[in-house]
């Protein structure tokens, strides 16, 4: 089989495929599952063309990647053939252990398990099958490979990921504000001590970067309707996996009725081999089908949630800089049972509250993002900066938030 194959991508145009092994990756099942996750989750009810898939994501990344290491070899950054394939990898999986519509539902129908954690296992599972030929990658994956700055272009503050989701999502959205010169970044990439930096030229470029990520959280990653559509998907699962638990028989997948009538835990997921097996059949199209059978559920709740949810009926939603107190959501909710003529309690799927909050830049040794000045000394970028507005997005901004129907 002819493996150099070239892909056509909207946001980068033609991107090529770094090898053989590489290319057998691509093609497993565990990767094509992607091709079938929203990378944006419900954000295609505000924004329409937000339909892009974590598996469009996933080869950007890699494609940014071998930017990375070209432009670190061309600057005497000593990364042999083996590092790069493992730095590839790396990044190339770093997202295969999400679930249906992304981060929506990642602490819905599997608790307290994020996504970072299936996503080792599966390459764990992935490197048992291809005979260790991870395990480099894996090593650099969990920050226990010597060279540090390898895991920061896998997973940091500037990692090759945010790079490209950035520049991804704006793309596919049409919000211009997360545009990002991510090239010039990338050729502005450096190591000094072990460590990641960016040459001082490029603190423009950068401080453009810290921007960029924050007003996409806010209006596209937090924006309000979003949020409010994350909570009508997420009080529908919620609702189906109660009524299963109580023994009620709902349509479902194999793979989806598992995960309703089972609370998955992360010890269960490592002791027991067929919840990887059960979850890697799971996707999007498990959820929405299901959702769509559900609008003629006998339970009134779940019918309701989910032709709600079928046809964009969403719920309101207030943020406040303040929190919301048990006195306004009770009023809220005794509206909606005014409104749905619900049972006692059922008003809590259709009015709630809660908060999100938004970190566009957090400053740690570990993770931050440093310059190289041209005098040799290695800044952070909130030090190095003359933007006063920069060093005002160190903080996390928290909002809160009352969610329901009138």
């Amino acid at each position: 089989m002819n493996k150099n194959k070239i892909i056509n991508d909207p946001v980068y145009g033609f991107l090529t495929v770094p090898g053989d092994f590489i290319y057998e990756l691509i093609e497993h099942p565990y990767f094509q599952r992607l091709r079938r996750i929203k990378q944006l989750g419900m954000s295609e009810y505000v924004y329409p063309g937000a339909t892009h898939s974590r598996f469009h994501h996933a080869l950007g990344a890699l494609h940014l990647m071998m930017k990375a290491v070209q432009t670190l070899r061309n600057k005497d950054v000593k990364i042999t053939d083996r590092e790069a394939e493992a730095l590839y990898i790396g990044i190339l999986l770093h997202d295969i252990g999400h679930g249906p519509y992304s981060h929506s539902l990642e602490h819905s129908l599997i608790k307290q398990v994020a996504h970072e954690k299936i996503s080792l296992m599966m390459m764990e599972k992935l490197n048992v099958e291809f005979k260790g030929k991870l395990d480099l990658a894996i090593r650099i994956f969990n920050n226990h490979y010597h060279k540090t700055f390898m895991h920061q272009l896998i997973s940091g503050q500037l990692d090759m990921d945010r790079l490209d989701y950035l520049g991804r999502d704006s793309f596919f959205t049409g919000v211009t504000e997360g545009v990002v010169g991510s090239e010039r970044i990338i050729n502005m990439l450096n190591v000094v001590d072990d460590e990641l930096v960016v040459e001082e030229k490029g603190i423009y470029s950068i401080e453009k970067f810290i921007i960029a990520r924050r007003l996409m959280y806010w209006q596209v990653y937090l924006h309000k309707t979003v949020v409010a559509a994350d909570i009508l998907l997420t009080n529908t699962m919620k609702r189906a996996s109660e009524l299963s638990n109580a023994g009620r028989n709902l349509f479902a997948t194999p793979a989806l009725e598992f995960f309703l009538e089972n609370p998955i835990t992360e010890t269960m997921f490592l002791q027991d081999k067929k919840v990887l097996q059960k979850f890697v059949q799971l996707d999007d199209s498990d959820i929405f089908s299901a959702i769509k059978t559900w609008q003629y559920a006998e339970d009134k709740v779940l019918s309701l949630l989910s032709r709600n949810l079928v046809n964009r009926r969403l719920p309101k939603i207030i943020l406040s800089d303040k929190p919301f107190s048990n006195d306004e959501l009770k009023q809220k909710q005794d509206q909606v049972n005014h409104l749905f003529q619900l049972k006692a309690g059922e008003s809590v799927y259709f009015a709630t509250m809660n908060m999100i909050k938004n970190d566009a830049y957090q400053v740690e040794k570990s993770t931050s993002i440093k310059i190289l000045m041209k005098n040799g000394e290695v800044l952070d970028v909130t030090d190095a900066s003359d933007n006063y507005n920069l060093k005002a997005l160190r903080q996390t901004v928290k909002k809160y938030y009352l969610s329901f129907y009138r």
